[in-house]
C-alpha cells in the first residue's frame, strides 16, 4: 500500500486574521460547547449528549436523550480538544477531556460495542436501521476523535477504544458467511478508518474501510431487507430512508457515481474516504469517480459562498444550476466536508482548483456558522434573507436569520470548532523535494524535504492587501527543492520578488507557481496578489442569478445587509462601470473592510399605488451601497440581506 501521510511536521499560524479564531475556539467556543453538551446554557436546546454517556456508564440513571446520533457532538468536540491541545497545551482543558475519555471508556460495552442509543434505548436492535440510525457514523466519528487525541498527547486509551470497537464492527460486517453485507446510511467510517489506519498502520482498517465503499450501491435492496426484518419500523418517519437510495448515494455502486445527488453532508464524506483510499491504495477507478463528482458538485452544483445542498428536504442537492438564494440549506457541516474532500483530492493530485474550492468555503460559508462570539451557530448559510417572510412563510422555515445558542441537532457547531483547531493541517503539503502553499495564513512551519528538516515563516497580509512573504529560516542540509505556491483563482495579476528583486517563476501549472532553488537560510520571496474588487457572474443557466452580479475582493464574498442599506435592498441595482472604494474601518464587526459602490435605488411609489401598472419604469436615485464580508453577516441583529444584487443596464 502506498503511505500518502504528508511530512509538513509541526505547523503553527500566527496571523492578524486566523489568530483571534483560533483563540476564540480555545477560550470561548470550547468552553460553551462544553457547558453545552452538558446542558448548561440557559434558553439553548437540551443536548442530553454527556448525560446519555454517564447513564450508559451506569454513573446515572434516567433514559436516553436527544438524537439518535448524540454521541456524535461529543466526539466531534473531543476532536477538536484534540488539535487544540496540539497547538496550545493547557492542562486545564485535557484534564477535562481525560474525564470525557474515562467516561467514554466505562460505556463501552465488553465486546468493543459503543452507542449510548442503542445500549440504553434498543439494546436487542443493534445494526438493524443501517439506513437511519448513524451507528456507524458515530462509531466513525469516536474514531477520528481517538486519533487526534492520540497524535496531540500521545495517550493511548481513547485510540484502544477506536481499535476495539473497529476489530468489532470488523467482525461484524463483511463478505463472509455469517457478517452482515450492508453499509451505514450517513458515510463516515470509511473516513475515520483510514485515519486510523495512518494512525495504527493496520492495514485490517484500510479493508474495511473499502469493503463499505465497495458495497454501497452493490445491493441496492440492502436498506430494503432490513425495513422488512423490522416489519415497516422507521425511526425518522418524515424521510423515506430505506427507499430513497439517492439520498445516502445507495442507487449505484460509488465507481459508477458522477452526478452530486442527496445528502450534501453524506456525499462528501464519502467522497473524503474515497479519496483517502484511492490515495492509499493507487485504485485509479475510485480516484476517477472522485474526480467525476468534484467536477458535478463544483461546477454546477456549489454556491459562489462554497456552500452546497440547494433543498432543505432531506438536505439534499437537487439539479444541475438549481441554486436558489433565499431557500438554499447549505449546511456548515456540508461546506466543512467539502473541505475536507479537498483536502484529500490535494494530496493526490496539486491542483489549485482543489485549495480555491477549500478556501471559498472555509473563508465564506465555515466561517459565517459562527458569530464573532464563539458562541451562536448557523446551521443553514442563506444567500438572501427577508425576516419578515421569513416569520410566516413556511418556506424559509429552516432558515434562520440569527444565529442560534444551539440546536437539538447539533453537528454544525463542535463540526466548526474541529476545523478551525486543525487549520494547521491544511495549510501545506510535501511531495518528494515540493513543498505546496495551499493556504496564505501566517506562522512558522518545520517541514521535512526529502527527509531534510527545513524551518519557514510566512508572514501574510492576505486578508487585507494580498501581500504575502515566504521566508528561509532555516534550511539545514536540505538540497535543492520546490516550492509551489498556488495562484488564487480570484487573482488576475501576481508580482514576485525574490530578495526584492522581481522574479517569474519557473513553471506555472495547475494553478501553482513552481520555484527550484538550492534555497538558503534567509531567502524571502515575496508574492503580491492583485486583489481588486471583481464582479462576479453566474453561469446563464443558473435562473435565480440572471441579471445579477456579485462583488468578491480577495477570498471574501460580500454582501448587502439591511443595517447599512435601509430595508428593501432587492430596489438596489450596482452602477457596472462605478469605481469601488475599499475601506478599512476597525471598529466595525471587530475589523472588516467594506466596498462602497454607486448604485441605483428604485424609489417606493406612494401609498395606494396599484400592485400592476404599464410598465414605463420606476423612478430611481442614485446612493452609495456598502457591502460588508458575507461571513461577518447577521452580527447586528435581525436584517435583510443578500448576495446577489440586480446590475444595473447602462
Amino acid at each position: 500500500m502506498k503511505d500518502i501521510r504528508l511530512e509538513t511536521g509541526n505547523v503553527r499560524i500566527e496571523d492578524s486574521f486566523w489568530s483571534p479564531y483560533i483563540r476564540l475556539v480555545k477560550e470561548v467556543v470550547l468552553p460553551y460547547q462544553w457547558e453545552a453538551l452538558n446542558d448548561g446554557i440557559e434558553d439553548a436546546a437540551p443536548s442530553h449528549a454527556i448525560r446519555n454517556f454517564r447513564i450508559a456508564a451506569g454513573e446515572e440513571a434516567g433514559a436516553f436523550g436527544g438524537m439518535v446520533f448524540q454521541d456524535s457532538d461529543v466526539y466531534k468536540w473531543l476532536e477538536a480538544v484534540g488539535y487544540m491541545l496540539g497547538v496550545r497545551p493547557d492542562p486545564a482543558l485535557e484534564a477535562i477531556a481525560d474525564d470525557v475519555v474515562e467516561l467514554l471508556a466505562k460505556a463501552q460495552q465488553p465486546d468493543g460495542y459503543l452507542n449510548t442509543y442503542f445500549t440504553l434505548q434498543e439494546p436487542e436492535h443493534r445494526w438493524s436501521n443501517l439506513a437511519e440510525c448513524h451507528e456507524l457514523y458515530c462509531a466513525g466519528h469516536l474514531i477520528e476523535a481517538g486519533v487526534a487525541y492520540f497524535q496531540a498527547t500521545g495517550k493511548r486509551k481513547l485510540l484502544d477504544v477506536c481499535c476495539r470497537y473497529a476489530d468489532y464492527v470488523d467482525t461484524v460486517f463483511g463478505r463472509e458467511p455469517g457478517k452482515l453485507q450492508g453499509y451505514d446510511g450517513h458515510q463516515e467510517i470509511e473516513l475515520a478508518l483510514m485515519k486510523l489506519y495512518e494512525a495504527t498502520g493496520n492495514e485490517r482498517y484500510v479493508k474495511l474501510s473499502q469493503f463499505f465503499l465497495d458495497e454501497r450501491g452493490r445491493q441496492p435492496s440492502f436498506y430494503a431487507q432490513e425495513y422488512e426484518k423490522r416489519v415497516n419500523k422507521v425511526h425518522f418517519k418524515e424521510l423515506n430512508m430505506a427507499f430513497d437510495l439517492k439520498y445516502s448515494q445507495s442507487h449505484l455502486p460509488v465507481r459508477e457515481q458522477d452526478t452530486a445527488v442527496g445528502h450534501a453532508v453524506r456525499l462528501v464524506y464519502m467522497c473524503t474516504g474515497m479519496a483517502h483510499l484511492a490515495g492509499v491504495t493507487g485504485d485509479a477507478s475510485l480516484l476517477e469517480a472522485c474526480r467525476k463528482l468534484w467536477a458535478n458538485i463544483v461546477h454546477k452544483q456549489m454556491y459562489i459562498t462554497g456552500a452546497i445542498g440547494a433543498m432543505a428536504y432531506g438536505e439534499s442537492f437537487t439539479i444541475d444550476y438549481d441554486l436558489p438564494n433565499d431557500t438554499v440549506y447549505g449546511e456548515t457541516c456540508a461546506s466543512i466536508g467539502l473541505i475536507f474532500f479537498a483536502r484529500r483530492m490535494l494530496e493526490i493530485e496539486p491542483k489549485g482548483e482543489y485549495a480555491d474550492v477549500l478556501e471559498r468555503a472555509l473563508y465564506n460559508t465555515v466561517l459565517g456558522g459562527m458569530a464573532m462570539d464563539g458562541k451562536h451557530f448557523f446551521y443553514v448559510n442563506p444567500l438572501e434573507v427577508h425576516p419578515k417572510a421569513n416569520e410566516v412563510n413556511p418556506i424559509y422555515g429552516h432558515v434562520k436569520v440569527q444565529r442560534q445558542q444551539w440546536f437539538g441537532c447539533s453537528c454544525c457547531p463542535p463540526n466548526i470548532a474541529r476545523l478551525l483547531a486543525s487549520l494547521h493541517h491544511y495549510v501545506y503539503t510535501a511531495q518528494g523535494d515540493t513543498l505546496y502553499v495551499h493556504l496564505y495564513i501566517g506562522g512558522e512551519a518545520e517541514v521535512r524535504m526529502d527527509g531534510q528538516p527545513v524551518r519557514v515563516r510566512q508572514d501574510a497580509r492576505y486578508t487585507s492587501d494580498g501581500n504575502v512573504s515566504f521566508n528561509i529560516q532555516d534550511a539545514g542540509a536540505a538540497g535543492p527543492f520546490t516550492l509551489a505556491f498556488r495562484v488564487p483563482a480570484w487573482c488576475e495579476d501576481v508580482v514576485y520578488r525574490l530578495n526584492g528583486t522581481i522574479c517569474e517563476p519557473d513553471d506555472v501549472r495547475n494553478g501553482y507557481a513552481y520555484f527550484t532553488r538550492a534555497w538558503q537560510s534567509g531567502d524571502r520571496l515575496e508574492l503580491l496578489f492583485d486583489m481588486q474588487v471583481q464582479l462576479i457572474q453566474s453561469h446563464p443557466l443558473v435562473r435565480q442569478n440572471a441579471g445579477k452580479v456579485a462583488l468578491q475582493r480577495g477570498p471574501f464574498l460580500y454582501c448587502l445587509e439591511e443595517a447599512d442599506n435601509g430595508s428593501h435592498l432587492h430596489l438596489l441595482e450596482v452602477d457596472r462601470e462605478a469605481a469601488f472604494t475599499v475601506e478599512y474601518d476597525p471598529y466595525l464587526l471587530g475589523g472588516i473592510s467594506t466596498i462602497r459602490v454607486e448604485s441605483l435605488r428604485t424609489e417606493v411609489p406612494a401609498e395606494g399605488a396599484h400592485l400592476y401598472v404599464p410598465h414605463k419604469g420606476w423612478a430611481q436615485n442614485r446612493v452609495m451601497s456598502t457591502f460588508i464580508p458575507y461571513y461577518a453577516w447577521g452580527n447586528r441583529g435581525a436584517g435583510e440581506m443578500m448576495v446577489w444584487v440586480k446590475a444595473a443596464r447602462t
